[in-house]
């Protein structure tokens, strides 16, 4: 087992290997103690000019005077404590000036913060708002190896943003033993980590570095909020499928379509045929799990389009984003990319008639979860809303759902939080004034029955699905409910509430219907609203139906490999 110091000294050396690696020629360290792990491993590289100052301030205007002369970040190394408060003067005037800098303050561990320990204070976000990002990855941890370049590079990345660098902080806490060997440094790519290029409406280079990363390879898009139509001319013209979300807006009948991606990729037989060479995600990503690490193993290059500024790379995957006007990004490479062998779209299409087959089925014939999201989805007005909240919800319309087209698919997968659903959807009712349909979970939607209030007179077509399990589906699928006895995995975590849905709905005044057919379902959401319909279901089979479903699935793709 690796010791504290070698971990430390090994997600050291891995930090200033990277900063390397991305252009950085200069570190500034004033001495101390606790910083001993990074201090070592910024002397141990002689691609580094090392320059050592006594008193931090100096330090850090040395550290300025590099980024001001050069236009890229020093390192600036300090111990723990009062250290780091001399570093904010230098600190400010980068973020005023448009300065790089790699602020680097070693920390004492949480166990010696708030007890009195020596050269300890709060350097949380010490610099508050002049800082481009701060971050404080913890102790250093083997578990979290996969993330140390990416750590590195995003710091870079974040110092040198063309539209506005300047300074980074990065809070590093370090336990002792302080000095260690470096032990199986995490091995780097070829390419930058995290590259990010911003595009503009003139500008043909971002354009140009993805038909680059793009054209000509085997690959899959990963379509979801904030793709569009348009993605799938760039799909047709590289010759690869589109993995559509239910929120990307892409859900449609089309030959690059695959919807059931989820269970497609649960056939280890399938999962060996296909191996892509390039992920493009364009968007945010989808719930799926299986999704994540499938592209977490494939060893694809990950490129990622987004509109908006938020690091969205939880995996640490993602080689190059590119960040502008989605619809231009995705088009110019389109008229640019040469189009991959067929032969690689075909296995993605035989695999995704198979798994549609198999979903229509099964659903026919059994009534679970899986078969209100598929049976709710086929029977949406065009022009309507559908809003899914998330939990299992959310998960059961991606992975199981069919072909949306013309309906607007909302989620709030920003913290995929359960709270405030209703109103939510309501909200959506209030500012289209289209007919909005909710599926919602029994505790997601108790949750937020203040949504109800007043909803009568509201002037708004709601139609509220409750899945009622009475109680929390989804953490039966989480290892805790084959570890804890099942009392305590009730108490803890099914969490039983025993809700009339009747006589809730009756409290606010709003029409109420049972479903517990898929048929009794489509007849009671075509009613117009505000209305809330329940479909009782029974929580102790429901791992056992999704694993049904996803096992006849895997079955029928595996025939077409």
């Amino acid at each position: 087992m690796t010791s504290i110091g070698d971990t430390s000294a090994t997600f050291c050396a891995t930090l200033v290997d990277e900063f390397i690696r991305l252009g950085i020629e200069h570190a500034v360290v004033a001495p101390g103690s606790r910083s001993t792990p990074l201090a070592i491993a910024i002397a141990n590289r002689s691609e580094l000019s090392l320059h050592l100052f006594h008193d931090e301030r100096s330090a850090s205007f040395a550290a300025l005077g590099i980024g001001l002369s050069t236009g890229a970040p020093a390192i600036l190394l300090c111990t723990s404590g009062t250290a780091a408060t001399h570093f904010h003067g230098a600190v400010v005037e980068a973020h005023q000036a448009n300065v790089p800098m790699i602020v680097c303050t070693a920390d004492r561990p949480p166990e010696l913060r708030d007890v009195g320990a020596p050269q300890t204070i709060d350097q949380t976000q010490l610099f508050g708002s002049a800082v481009r990002w701060f971050h404080d990855p913890g102790v250093p941890s083997r578990d979290a190896a996969p993330t140390w370049r990416s750590l590195a590079a995003r710091s870079v990345q974040a110092a040198t943003r063309e539209t506005q660098p300047g300074p980074v902080h990065l809070n590093l806490p370090f336990r002792e033993p302080l000095v260690g060997d470096v032990v199986d440094m995490p091995v780097a790519r070829g390419a930058k980590w995290s590259a990010v290029l911003e595009s503009r409406t003139t500008d043909v280079e971002v354009v140009q570095e993805l038909v680059t990363c793009l054209s000509g390879k085997t690959g899959v898009i990963i379509a979801g909020r904030g793709a569009g139509r348009d993605v799938l001319t760039l799909a047709e013209a590289l010759g690869w499928p589109v993995l559509a979300d239910p929120r990307s807006g892409v859900r449609e009948c089309h030959s690059s379509v695959v919807i059931g991606f989820d269970s497609i990729l649960r056939s280890e037989r399938f999962v060996q045929t296909v191996q892509p060479e390039v992920v493009l995600r364009i968007g945010e990503p989808p719930a799926s799990k299986v999704l994540a690490q499938w592209v977490r193993n494939s060893g694809a290059v990950v490129v990622q389009m987004q509109t908006w500024q938020n690091v969205s790379d939880p995996d640490h995957l993602v080689a190059l984003t590119a960040m502008g006007d989605i619809r231009q990004l995705v088009l110019g490479a389109a008229e640019r990319v040469q189009r991959c062998s067929d032969s690689w779209m075909s296995h993605w299409g035989r695999a995704e008639m198979a798994t549609q087959v198999v979903l229509s089925e099964w659903t026919r014939h059994n009534m679970s979860e899986p078969t209100v999201a598929r049976t709710l989805t086929d029977n949406l007005e065009v022009g309507s809303y559908l809003v899914v909240s998330s939990s299992m919800p959310i998960r059961d319309v991606e992975w199981f759902g069919t072909v949306t087209p013309g309906v607007k698919v909302l989620s709030n997968r920003g913290t995929n939080g359960i709270d405030g659903v209703v109103s939510t959807a309501v909200g959506v009712a209030l500012a289209t004034g289209a007919t909005v349909t909710l599926l919602i979970g029994d505790i997601a939607c108790v949750h937020d029955s203040n949504g109800l209030w007043g909803l009568m007179n509201r002037n708004v077509d709601v139609r509220i699905v409750v899945t009622n399990n009475d109680g929390g589906s989804i953490f039966s699928f989480l290892p805790q409910a084959s570890i804890v006895s099942h009392e305590v995995f009730e108490t803890l975590y099914g969490t039983p509430h025993g809700v009339s849905f009747s006589h809730l709905a009756a409290a606010h005044g709003v029409p109420f219907a049972s479903a517990t057919t898929a048929s009794e379902l489509v007849t009671e959401m075509t009613k117009s609203g505000p209305r809330l319909i329940e479909v009782p279901l029974d929580r102790s089979v429901n791992v056992d139906q999704h694993n049904d479903i996803n096992a006849a699935v895997v079955r029928a793709v595996d025939a077409t490999v």
